[in-house]
Parts: structure tokens; sequence; C-alpha cells
């Protein structure tokens, strides 16, 4: 696995082997074959310094606040007296 990392402030849509597409917003990274490293597309952009592309076993340093944090938040369960199951007579 190979770590790629979009260096540019606007998405970006990577080309992968077998007619796959990476699409990665600014600075974020993303995890990719390390087939897919050598495909001419992505070498392409990594030339044109567009993205950047780190072996495995090699760490990135996130960058920002929030930086490590995947996936949505958290919205809670649902509070007491707010519909829940209602009882009794109707």
């Amino acid at each position: 696995m190979a770590t790629v990392t979009n260096k540019t402030a606007i998405p970006l849509r990577a080309p992968l082997p077998r007619g796959k597409t990476l699409h990665l917003g600014p600075k974020m990274s993303a995890e990719i074959a390390a087939s897919a490293v050598t495909h001419p597309p992505l070498v392409a952009l990594v030339e044109a310094g567009k993205i950047e592309i780190v072996p495995a076993g090699r760490s990135v340093a996130q960058k920002g606040a929030g930086a490590g944090k995947l996936g949505r938040a958290g919205q809670g369960g649902s509070s007491p007296g707010s519909g829940g199951r209602r009882t009794g007579d109707r």
C-alpha cells in the first residue's frame, strides 16, 4: 500500500489502473495499491506537483485542526422525552 496526498487547494480525480478513479479533496490523502504507483497518469500528476505518493512504511504528517478524524461526528442517542417509546393510554 502507498499513501497519495493531494497537494493542491482544489479537489482532484486521479485515474487508477483497471478503470478506477480516486477522488481526493484538497489536502486530503488516501491509500492505493503498491502496483498503482507506476500507473502513467499518476506519475504525470506527481511530476506536475499535484499529488505526492509516499510508500508503505513511511508516515505522512497531517496538518490542521481535525487531522486524523475519520467519518462523521457522533450524533448521540435519543434523549429522554424526545419522542421515545410511548406507553400508557393515548
